[in-house]
């Protein structure tokens, strides 16, 4: 039974992850970081199945503990400070965690576990002010936040120690991608929550920024596959995922909107607090060399995508859960 370890399990893209492996029979350790009251929710349904050591990507020492008592075989570095909005708050921490935490894993893995395969979740926030249209492989990065900013140094320490170490070190420069398990800052999930919150009444307006951004969005289960296909080839490479379409966020409101019956101009408002301080461009990406090397392609579309969040929450609604009201919610990214 092979063994891989994923940082930052609890996450949307952790638990799909998870899920995914322990499907393909491996044994599945979840890095966690000690909290008085560690959120598991994304985890329930195979909660029984994996086994949490408790880490942080701040302590070294407690990397080289976890690599030496588990061994394990692959090693997928999803832990991040991994919210734009928050980089900008907080982007000493952010560079401490989503940057030289992979240069901490690195190092670990170089000392410790050298045969174990590393995926780095790299970013599409990378390319920011993008050079080309639409973004590959090859693309000049210009990050646009301190997130971005730290991501483009833990993809570069990755191909460093790739190239100087003989690492089994590849980096999936992922773009958007959500799902029912997104996190109810980012926008995606605010709109499908929204939607579902004036459906049954809990609400009667969405505050949003930007309705012309658009990104390209896909789904996180689809990717988390991605990130799984890339350990399995012979050499380490770097790879997009992506849908290669773009979608505006006007665009998502109307989707999720119409999938409840609503029409998203009699509810969308437009508020200031949920503008970046410096917006990225058009970013959609190039995904042909994962569809040649990996044979990946996006299994649900961004419709489906949207249809399943807002089914998502109202059920999630109508079941009683303690939610967020979306209309307070003052740190989104839109």
């Amino acid at each position: 039974m092979p063994t891989a370890l994923i940082t930052g399990v609890t996450g949307q893209d952790g638990s799909y992850l998870a899920e995914f492996m322990l499907g393909l029979g491996y044994q599945v350790i979840g890095m966690v970081r000690r909290a008085s009251v560690v959120r598991l929710d994304r985890l329930e349904a195979i909660q029984d199945r994996v086994i949490l050591a408790q880490g942080d990507l701040l302590d070294q020492v407690c990397l080289v503990r976890i690599l030496q008592e588990y061994e394990p075989d692959e090693i997928y570095n999803l832990a991040a400070q991994s919210f734009v909005p928050t980089s900008w708050h907080q982007p000493i921490l952010t560079g401490e965690v989503t940057a030289l935490g992979v240069t901490r894993m690195l190092e670990a893995i170089r000392t410790v576990r050298p045969s174990a395969r590393f995926y780095q979740a790299s970013s599409s926030e990378m390319f920011g002010k993008v050079r080309e249209v639409p973004q590959k492989e090859t693309t000049p990065f210009y990050p646009r936040s301190p997130y971005g900013a730290a991501k483009v140094y833990g993809h570069w320490m990755t191909v460093n120690y790739r190239e100087s170490y003989g690492l089994h070190a590849t980096s999936g420069i992922l773009f958007n991608h959500g799902s029912p398990r997104r996190g109810l800052e980012f926008v995606e999930r605010k709109i499908s929550l929204g939607v579902a919150s004036i459906k049954l009444g809990l609400a009667d307006k969405l505050p949003l920024g930007n309705l012309e951004a658009r990104r390209d969005m896909g789904f996180a289960g689809d990717y988390a596959r991605a990130m799984w296909l890339m350990l399995q080839q012979d050499e380490p490479d770097d790879y997009v995922v992506a849908t290669g379409e773009t979608h505006s966020v006007r665009e998502m409101c109307d989707i999720a909107f119409s999938h409840a019956g609503l029409d998203y101009q009699d509810y969308v408002v437009r508020d200031e607090r949920f503008f970046r301080p410096a917006e990225v461009d058009l970013l959609v990406g190039d995904p042909s060399k994962a569809g040649r090397v990996l044979g990946w392609e996006p299994q649900i579309t961004f419709t489906e995508l949207m249809h399943m969040m807002v089914d998502a929450d109202l059920e999630l609604l109508r079941s009683d859960e303690r939610v967020p009201d979306v209309t307070e919610m003052t740190t989104l990214r839109r």
